[in-house]
């Protein structure tokens, strides 16, 4: 994989799960320290799952700071724009803050779940597909879950649409393609499935079966 495309993607990857970050901070009054806090830690919370796991030591963010960067300035921006324009969030605008939640979630789950997979990949374990896929969906979803528990929140992977089940649809495509495609192409494929299962499950208002009061 060409470094250029690997690299777009992670700072792709990265502003949109740190914009996700900063909305969620925004709902929550959160200062300014906070609003960076809470855009780092979706940002860098999967990956740091990640490495652990595959014992990447010390983990990426340490030795790569395009993550921790980018999101700290990604987080910078937004906040002053939701300071200077703070009728962003006004309840009348609840549709837009869901909306650009929906597109910021789900191109950061995307991006990050096909990357854990290409790392997996990379460091020799394309023989172990529960093992790599695992890694996949704990790269896309750590984030987020993250961010909800620092905001005292029930992880939106268990409570909202098709989450983490677009994440796993994704990651067996990523899988199954990377070798016979290639894995520029394998991680586009895989990173349009999450995203299209997720706009759908929005649209259509996919969920899982819940347990009800």
């Amino acid at each position: 994989m060409t470094s250029i495309w690997l690299r777009f993607l992670e700072i792709t990857a990265c502003i949109a799960f740190a914009s996700s970050g900063v909305l969620t901070a925004a709902k929550m009054k959160m200062d300014v320290f906070g609003v960076i806090v809470l855009g780092v830690v979706t940002t860098v919370g999967g990956g740091l799952i990640r490495d652990i796991i595959l014992g990447i030591r010390p983990p990426v963010m340490f030795c790569d700071y395009t993550y921790v960067i980018t999101s700290v300035i990604t987080s910078f921006i937004l906040f002053i724009i939701i300071y200077l324009k703070k009728e962003l969030l006004n309840d009348s605008r609840r549709g837009l803050y869901d909306t650009m939640m929906l597109v910021f979630d789900s191109i950061g789950l995307a991006i990050f779940t096909v990357i854990g997979i290409n790392t997996a990949m990379q460091l020799g374990y394309d023989d172990n597909v529960l093992l790599v896929v695992f890694v996949g969906v704990i790269t896309g979803i750590g984030g987020g879950i993250t961010r909800d528990v620092f905001t005292g929140n029930v992880p939106y992977i268990f409570v909202k649409h098709i989450y983490a089940l677009a994440s796993i649809a994704g990651a067996v495509v990523c899988y199954y393609t990377y070798k016979p495609l290639g894995a520029e192409v394998s991680m586009t494929i895989g990173s349009i499935v999450i995203v299209l299962i997720r706009f759908a499950a929005a649209y259509f208002k996919w969920n899982m079966p819940h347990l009800d009061d």
